[in-house]
């Protein structure tokens, strides 16, 4: 399989080949590649140039507790174990998507900044990835009721050229994915576990063989179920979706804490189905912030709730580009001036391709400063800031340090505030 050199030292650094429990060093998780990724990019330097012979000089200046240099060369020698992983993924039809792949989903990275998934693996149309939809969730162990309504919302959606999305789990989410495929309809499913069985189930067989199912997930495609990936891949079915709709919501679980997080980060609007259920906590979501949707599968507009999210996504937020809104603008860390040529997978250290590039060097600290001007021009906390720029509590801190050096904030104190300062002489 071709993987450019950049998407080969991205896998390298960021994920599993075998089970995790046999792994020598961690992958980085996203969290932590964000980081890395920021401070390669400020020294204007790839992925790719990682895959040099000998990569420890490019690693001179980086300083971090949880990455050390060591962990970072043991995950970059691991390029027998890629070659084979990826061989074998691709033999079941997988395939892999990175930030800097034109394909991967505009709307992760738009929402999640750099808390989006280094990797995507998957089977399928990739053009899907973008498609939007409505995100439909709810409990594993639902009623057959809500059961019908999840088979037929799926139908519906179908029939009105609207992509579902969901996590393939039983139950609702396995339910209106099966209703919207049997009806010719588009599917988007964000695996928690098991996708590479899942690419070779005769359950989505037909789908995926028409062009109208991608299965996705950002994690290992041999792992199993983990409770833990699970709860987390709910925030990439919202965030590739237009709006949301919860069938059904226990009073604890998964379905409750990914509703829930949708509706602090308001990534889309979340409708809510009307319930007789006492254990539902349906109406708990409504005074959240959820609204009630039409409970008559028939009478339900599923164009009225694409209208409402299409609408809030105009209301003005959107008016006013973040710092990594910004650095999308320029495509992504990693998309440089030049084309990168795929190369071929082998158990090679040294990479043939010259190093790229960039036709222009981006300084984000003073994309950082930029915002600040904008951000900071009433005082406010470093914990405000990390919530508004989506940036890691230890950039923040380094950057904003630098800014009082730099004149460009002061900092007062009880609490602890940052402000702005106007360092133009006009």
């Amino acid at each position: 399989m071709n993987l450019s050199a950049t998407a080969q030292a991205t896998l390298l650094l960021t994920c599993y080949f075998i089970k995790a429990s046999n792994e020598s060093a961690k992958p980085l998780t996203n969290v932590e590649w964000g980081r890395f990724a920021l401070w390669l990019k400020e020294k204007n330097r790839t992925p790719a140039e990682l895959l040099a012979a000998d990569p420890k000089p490019l690693l001179t200046g980086w300083h971090d507790k949880q990455i050390n240099a060591e962990r970072i060369l043991a995950l970059l020698g691991r390029g027998h174990s890629l070659a084979l992983a990826v061989e074998k993924w691709q033999r079941a039809g997988l395939w892999m998507v990175t930030r800097s792949d034109p394909e991967y989903p505009k709307r992760l990275k738009s929402r999640l900044k750099t808390s989006a998934p280094p990797v995507l693996f998957g089977c399928g149309h990739k053009s899907l990835l973008n498609a939007g939809g409505i995100a439909v969730v709810g409990s594993r162990n639902a009623s057959d009721a809500d059961l019908l309504f999840s088979k037929q919302l799926g139908a519906k959606a179908a029939a009105q050229s609207i992509t579902i999305v969901s996590g393939g789990a039983r139950g609702v989410d396995e339910t209106a994915m099966l209703g919207a495929m049997q009806a010719g309809g588009r599917v988007i499913g964000v695996m928690a576990d098991s996708l590479l069985r899942a690419a070779t189930s005769a359950k989505w067989r037909n789908g995926l063989v028409d062009g109208n199912v991608v299965l996705i997930s950002p994690f290992y495609p041999e792992a199993g179920f983990n409770a833990g990936n699970a709860m987390a891949r709910n925030r990439y079915i919202y965030c590739l979706a237009d709006t949301s709709l919860v069938v059904h919501s226990g009073k604890k679980g998964g379905t409750l804490n990914g509703a829930e997080e949708n509706l602090k980060k308001q990534w889309v609007p979340l409708w809510v189905k009307p319930t007789q259920d006492k254990d539902a906590a349906n109406e708990m979501l409504v005074e959240k912030g959820g609204r009630w949707c039409e409970e008559d599968i028939q009478r339900l507009d599923l164009a009225s709730l694409l209208t409402t999210s299409l609408m809030s996504d105009n209301s003005g937020k959107t008016d006013q580009p973040d710092l990594f809104s910004q650095v999308d603008e320029l495509a992504d860390l990693f998309s440089i001036g030049v084309q990168e040529p795929s190369v071929e997978i082998h158990y090679v250290q040294e990479s043939d391709e010259p190093k790229a590039t960039a036709n222009t060097h981006t300084d984000f600290y003073q994309l950082f400063v930029g915002e600040l001007s904008r951000l900071a021009i009433d005082p406010l906390s470093r914990d405000d800031l990390i919530e508004k720029t989506g940036l890691h509590k230890s950039q923040i801190t380094d950057w904003l340090k630098r800014a009082l050096d730099d004149g460009y904030v002061k900092k007062l104190n009880r609490p602890v505030l940052y402000q702005y300062i106007n360092t133009r002489s006009d």
